[in-house]
């Protein structure tokens, strides 16, 4: 018997405002009314209810989106699809995108990681691509307080558990800890794949009676509504979702990439998506409206892990490793074939119809049928922006300038701040060598990964200082860009295109709203200017606490190519008697820079600037030097500024440092001065080098021992590597040691 009586009637969910629960405003269900010419039933609401929500619709975000350059002569693929993809040359491309798995990880951390490494592995495969590395980019608050000590330890290890499980190497990444993040820390994966170009599959249900068919792990009741959760704030109630959050299987995922790799061979193969954000009920409709078909799909023949699953169950929940796909008609054995010998399910569930509609049929009565394509486009909401008052303080405040008498004690305190101390807490959980791809590990500017068969290699990388954008999100976006941009460059790479996770608080702020404008135009500039086009992103809006939101945090994860493996770099210093240059001239600018939080204990001021045509040109002649072979060690100064950049040139190294400067001693080691670059460069290629590289000016030498010397015209800064390089890598491990 239909359970669907024990559901609330189409008369009760209006007269109740019961889809007011479900997500939904008023203003859109009376727009679902008029789309349907009729109330919708239960499971109807909690289809536009999911669809429609914030983080399945970008319903807010969509006109911010388009200002994103997406197109280049490199990309195949932009975004609207599982993951974007990128020309490598030789019929070869790279396949990455980035996703947010931010409000599960705050209420159940382990498997809200584990599970959206899970989605992300997904979408890459999705496309035809075999996935071979993994990133992540990570923020939590103050590590003083136990809950975030528990979420950041949990959240950790759901990473290293699935992805060491799955064996695809986690070889990168970024975290950072700051107070706004108490409540809700920020927890993003990227993906990258590689993959030929005859392999490009995409996620549309094309050809009319073709069959479309459920593969993966059965369908559970876990993960309703996070689609729906995870466009709300996080608040004391927010603990009562934890049915909200999926659990994953990453022995299945590994079971399922096989399949569907040796899927995506199949001439059968017609289009293919991973069921996501809102399960099967976004798979289907999207697919449906991208190919402009509709799909009838039996529900009584989706295989259920739980008895009496009603269709609003089925549709919406986002139980892992299941994927829906489309085939032609005739072929549904051949296809069962593949997925039984790697002991999945394969089911034929519907079929490809021309009327644009999903239709859902539930022991033997049409229990759902709405426009496809409605679903997949909602009303697009044009918000309200104001400029906070704060911007305005911060942009009329004198230029915070720093007193200090210390140098070599402020440089031991910076360096232990969890922000900036060591990362080996966290990376050696991951298994980071694994298919033995692995060129550069984590630790150095960015990760580099091998493509097998050739002499190419991939720099990857994910980065945002997000204090720059909270108090200039337009500079502290264009900032994001660029510096991702130079650790790839400092690889050795081209920069090829970038993958965004937009994550702020809500958007129904109009302050927050200005502040979702400015980062996505100053990030539009710096991509236009740098030529890496967006192919892939996420947004993830409502990430507040009681009211209080975050800082605006936009990620960028960039990808690059590195055309000869020789070409790779990194930072450490690498020979005795090389000489090291500083590019770029450093200025008084100290807001929201590491020492400014490190000794005021907020950031205030102005930002620093960035100047796009001058990054852009070092950037070129850094790349070129590095291509020459005149380059042995290269490193861009951010966050920390020379100081911290010297510090990274010299550990894990037997090498010192002795160099002398005629600047400002605060501002020459501590400014946060954008386009700059510590090098390392053989006797033999200073010549050439000075000659290529414009704004390079000589500071001293690499030393053999254990002093860092820096000399200053009114001050000796003296390190002593050893000491100073136990603080840095044992700070991290010690405060997480120390609640143990």
């Amino acid at each position: 018997m239909p359970l669907t009586h024990l559901e609330p009637s189409p008369e009760q969910i209006e007269q109740e405002k019961i889809y007011r629960t479900m997500g939904l405003t008023e203003a859109e269900y009376q727009e679902v009314r008029r789309l349907l010419g009729r109330k919708p039933n239960y499971t109807e609401t909690g289809l536009f209810s999911v669809m429609w929500s914030e983080h399945c619709s970008y319903k807010t975000s969509k006109p911010l989106l388009r200002l994103f350059p997406t197109s280049g002569s490199r990309v195949l693929q932009g975004p609207g699809e599982g993951a974007g993809i990128i020309d490598i040359g030789d019929g070869q491309a790279v396949v990455f995108k980035i996703e947010s798995h931010n409000h599960p990880s705050a209420i159940e951390p382990y498997q809200g990681a584990a599970t959206g490494v899970g989605g992300i592995i997904r979408d890459v495969f999705s496309m035809g691509a075999r996935p071979v590395a993994l990133l992540d980019s990570l923020r939590f608050g103050d590590l003083n307080n136990p809950r975030v000590r528990y979420l950041f330890e949990e959240v950790v290890s759901g990473i290293a558990g699935y992805g060491n499980c799955i064996g695809i190497p986690t070889v990168g990444g970024e975290l950072q800890f700051d107070n706004c993040y108490n409540g809700n820390p920020l927890v993003n994966a990227m993906c990258v794949g590689i993959m030929n170009h005859e392999d490009i599959q995409v996620g549309q249900a094309r050809g009319i009676g073709n069959t479309v068919m459920y593969v993966g792990a059965s369908t559970g009741r876990d993960g309703i509504n996070g689609a729906t959760f995870a466009s709300e704030e996080i608040s004391e109630k927010s603990d009562e979702k934890r049915s909200a959050v999926q659990v994953g299987d990453p022995f299945m995922e590994k079971l399922l990439v096989e399949a569907c790799l040796e899927l995506t061979k199949h001439e059968a193969l017609v289009g293919i998506q991973d069921m996501g954000a809102a399960g099967l009920v976004s798979s289907a409709s999207e697919m449906a409206a991208k190919a402009g078909v509709g799909i009838h799909m039996n529900l009584d023949l989706i295989p259920q892990r739980e008895t009496n699953m009603t269709p609003y169950e089925m549709m919406l929940s986002e139980s892992q490793e299941r994927m829906l796909i489309v085939i032609k008609k005739g072929n549904e054995e051949e296809i069962q074939a593949i997925f039984a010998r790697w002991g999945l399910h394969a089911v034929a569930v519907g079929e490809v119809i021309e009327e644009e509609v999903l239709r859902l049929e539930h022991r033997g009565k049409i229990v759902a049928e709405v426009p496809s394509d409605a679903l997949a486009s909602a009303p697009v909401r044009h918000m309200p922006s104001k400029i906070p008052a704060e911007y305005t303080e911060n942009q009329s405040a004198p230029n915070w300038v720093p007193e200090i008498k210390d140098y070599a004690g402020t440089i031991k305190k910076l360096l232990a701040q969890p922000t900036l101390a060591s990362k080996e807490w966290v990376t050696r959980q991951y298994d980071y060598m694994v298919q033995t791809n692995t060129v550069v590990a984590p630790g150095s500017d960015a990760a580099v990964i091998r493509v097998r068969g050739t002499k190419k290699g991939l720099a990857m990388t994910t980065d945002c200082n997000a204090k720059y954008l909270a108090l200039d999100p337009k500079e502290g976006g264009k900032i994001a860009v660029a510096e991702a941009a130079r650790n790839i460059v400092c690889s050795g790479g081209i920069p090829l295109g970038i993958t965004d996770c937009l994550n702020f608080g809500s958007p129904e702020k109009p302050e927050v709203f200005w502040e979702m404008e400015e980062s996505v135009k100053g990030m539009a500039e710096a991509c236009k200017a740098l030529e890496t086009p967006v192919i892939s992103g996420n947004v993830s809006l409502y990430n507040e606490t009681d009211r209080e939101a975050i800082d605006p945090t936009p990620v960028v994860g960039m990808v690059g190519l590195v055309e000869n493996l020789d070409y790779v770099t990194t930072a450490s210093f690498k020979r005795e008697g090389d000489a090291v240059y500083v590019i770029g001239k450093a200025a008084q600018e100290f807001g929201a820079s590491a020492l400014q939080i490190l000794t005021e204990g907020k950031a205030g001021g102005k930002a620093p600037a960035l100047d796009l045509a001058l990054e852009k040109k070092r950037q070129a002649q850094v790349l070129e030097a590095i291509k020459a072979g005149y380059v042995s060690s290269a490193h861009d100064l951010s966050e920390g500024g020379l100081a911290a950049a010297i510090a990274d040139s010299v550990f894990g190294t037997a090498f010192g440092a002795d160099l002398h400067f005629n600047t400002d001693p605060a501002a020459e080691l501590f400014s946060e001065t954008q386009s700059r670059f510590i090098v390392s460069v053989p006797e033999a290629s200073r010549k050439a080098f000075e000659a290529a590289v414009d704004d390079a000016v000589f500071a001293g030498r690499v030393t053999r021992g254990e002093l860092i010397t820096i000399d200053f015209a009114s001050e000796t800064v003296t390190l002593n590597r050893p000491e100073l390089e136990k603080e840095w890598r044992g700070a991290l491990s010690c405060i997480m040691s120390a609640e143990n």
